[in-house]
């Protein structure tokens, strides 16, 4: 994984360069360079699509609901399984 503050600077330096060099550079040039620069540093890191992170929410969501019917499922099968163990007292 790369590390924020390295990946911080090496924008910075890159950055810099851009300012420090060709003064007459145009600002369409100087916004396309600085979009590649940032597009350059984001491809480094591990990131999703916000559609990728809504379909894990939503997978997780469906996980969790079906993790908890099957934790109620569970506890009625011990609580009945317990009832049968019991003869009744009368």
């Amino acid at each position: 994984m790369i590390d924020k503050d390295t990946l911080i600077n090496q924008i910075a330096g890159k950055a810099s360069q851009l300012f420090n060099s060709d003064k007459s550079q145009t600002r369409e040039d100087f916004e396309k360079n600085i979009k590649a620069l940032v597009g350059s540093a984001l491809s480094k890191l591990e990131l999703v699509t916000r559609d990728e992170f809504d379909t894990q929410v939503a997978v997780l969501r469906h996980t969790r609901e079906r993790l908890e019917a099957l934790e109620k499922e569970v506890e009625s099968l011990i609580s009945h399984s317990q009832k049968l163990e019991k003869p009744d007292s009368e």
